[in-house]
């Protein structure tokens, strides 16, 4: 899990080489987007949606189980809600 508490200015970068469709790298120079912070911020996000649903996969079994309770059982402490 990549920590979401880090300085982003103070961590190096690497350089990289990639390919991007030539329209969208025209567009995003007509429009002033760092094409470098874009490619980052959607290898993040791509990252965080991997990670998400290796996590949900891997607990798959708990959360089930967990849900199966709550329907038999209902919520602890239900009958102490003030809502």
């Amino acid at each position: 899990m990549i920590n979401q508490f880090i300085d982003e200015r103070r961590v190096p970068r690497k350089r990289t080489s990639m390919t991007i469709r030539p329209d969208y790298l025209q567009r995003a120079k007509e429009l002033g987007i760092n094409t470098s912070a874009a490619a980052e911020q959607g290898v993040g996000d791509a990252i965080h949606k991997a990670e998400t649903a290796k996590w949900i996969e891997e607990n798959r079994e708990a959360i089930e189980t967990t849900n199966d309770w709550v329907a038999a059982n209902e919520l602890p402490l239900a009958g102490k809600r003030l809502f």
